[in-house]
């Protein structure tokens, strides 16, 4: 369903608050990464968190799927863009990850939710601590997964990998697939592979729904000149779990242990063999470490 959340449009999926006589259930916000759509959260668990009593709500960052594109701003040029910021030159986004943090705000204010869990990966994570830092009243805890603190020192994905993720969206539809299996293989890690029948079925659907790479384009900026975010974390006073894979090879290690380190009180988890995805095998071992958490920090209130 489409809803208006911080004065944009934006494609909302919500299993919805408890029926009549049924007890309210906490909601579970997620926030998906880089160029992601709401529907590539995995099912199963989506399916588990809801078995587990949770109101759990997916949605489309801006400029990605159904929620509302940014065309009438510039296209960045990541080259220029990535120079400049690796020189230290100052660049200014088309948007920021504060913008996008309002727009999960907005969310939960078109929903009427007044506290929620958040749980974000990779780009998804990094709006959620600028989530928690700028509204903490408003979570019950937050969940920051294969993300980082944005810290210059931090290490980058391999010169393969990059070579990998930075090519140039094809124009073809089956191109576009294909180029969508590189770059899973590239950075799922070797322990938990993704059949390459199911990330061509993912990818099919994900383009068929809405294909906008220069959305992703301008999500990419956003992170990039969000590196400040790291000397504010310290002031993040929600209950805090990081989660990551020790073979991540787009968020490499060292940026969860950067963020677990800077967050006062926050549990780092690595499980090992974990890449940048969520496979099926991978989703119970995350919900092991995820439940313990959320059900550590329930409202006492309900929303």
């Amino acid at each position: 369903m489409k809803i208006k959340a911080n004065g944009i449009d934006i494609e909302v999926e919500d299993t919805g608050p408890a029926r009549a006589g049924e007890p309210e259930r906490p909601v579970l916000l997620l926030i998906h990464g880089l160029g992601m759509q709401l529907i590539a959260w995995p099912q199963l668990m989506v399916q588990k968190l809801v078995e587990a009593g949770y109101r759990v709500i997916r949605f489309d960052n801006r400029d990605i799927g159904l929620s509302q594109h940014f065309d009438h701003l510039r296209v960045p040029n990541l080259l220029w863009t990535a120079t400049r910021l690796r020189l230290g030159f100052p660049v200014l986004p088309p948007y920021s990850l504060s913008d996008m943090a309002q727009d999960t705000l907005g969310v939960l204010d078109a929903l009427g939710v007044q506290r929620a869990h958040v749980l974000g990966v990779s780009m998804g994570g990094m709006i959620a601590q600028r989530l928690a830092l700028a509204a903490p009243a408003r979570l019950l805890s937050l969940t920051s997964v294969m993300s980082s603190s944005g810290a210059r020192h931090l290490p980058l994905p391999s010169s393969d990998v990059m070579r990998v993720v930075m090519q140039r969206a094809p124009a073809n539809r089956e191109a576009q697939i294909q180029q969508t299996v590189h770059v899973v293989q590239a950075i799922a890690g070797k322990v938990y592979p993704v059949p390459e029948a199911v990330i061509r079925e993912r990818a099919a659907r994900a383009i068929d729904r809405s294909h906008h790479p220069v959305g992703m384009q301008r999500q990419l900026v956003a992170v990039g000149c969000d590196f400040a975010r790291a000397r504010a974390l310290p002031r993040i006073s929600v209950p805090t779990l990081v989660v990551h894979g020790n073979q991540d090879g787009m968020v490499p290690l060292p940026g969860g242990q950067d963020t677990a380190k800077r967050i006062p009180g926050a549990r780092l988890v690595v499980i090992d063999g974990m890449g940048h995805d969520l496979p099926d095998p991978v989703v119970p071992l995350l919900l092991d470490a995820v439940l313990p958490h959320l059900q550590a920090h329930q409202a006492q209130t309900p929303n």
